[in-house]
């Protein structure tokens, strides 16, 4: 499914926009080292993921179990998420809300250093603020299709 593309009514601040991009940085480590307890520490505890195929984890224990079932998949590689073309929302009526967009590839290296890519992905997120730290509430994953180009008039 193709996603369109969001206007932003506000620019959020420098300092904001980098303390996001530091989380991301940190929580993709995390899942990257296959750090699955601390990756799932990034979420609230009753956060939940929708995945790009429909299928839905809710809450960190549920997270860490599908997680622990998917290690074998990453026997013999290391994998890399990267995120780029954030857009970052504010919420006027609650200031630790924060509502995240943005694409998302992920590469697998193996042992003899060949690269294979994943599709890629646009992922929505809302980002919470407890106790002065950032948690993801919800991921909805989208795996990217081609647009329908516009009709010839």
């Amino acid at each position: 499914m193709s996603q369109p593309v969001g206007t932003l009514p506000n620019q959020v601040t420098g300092d904001l926009y980098a303390e996001v991009q530091t989380f991301y940085a940190r929580q993709m480590r995390r899942v990257d080292a296959l750090d699955i307890e601390g990756f799932a520490d990034t979420f609230t505890e009753d956060g939940e993921v929708v995945h790009a195929g429909g299928q839905r984890q809710r809450g960190r224990e549920e997270m860490i179990a599908g997680m622990r079932a998917n290690l074998p998949r990453y026997r013999d590689i290391a994998v890399r998420h990267w995120f780029g073309h954030l857009i970052i929302e504010t919420d006027a009526a609650d200031p630790d809300l924060l509502r995240v967009s943005y694409y998302t590839l992920v590469t697998q290296t193996d042992r003899e250093g060949k690269v294979n890519f994943q599709p890629t992905f646009t992922v929505e997120d809302e980002l919470v603020r407890r106790d002065g730290r950032l948690l993801t509430r919800s991921r909805v994953i989208h795996r990217d299709s081609p647009a329908e180009p516009p009709a010839a008039s």
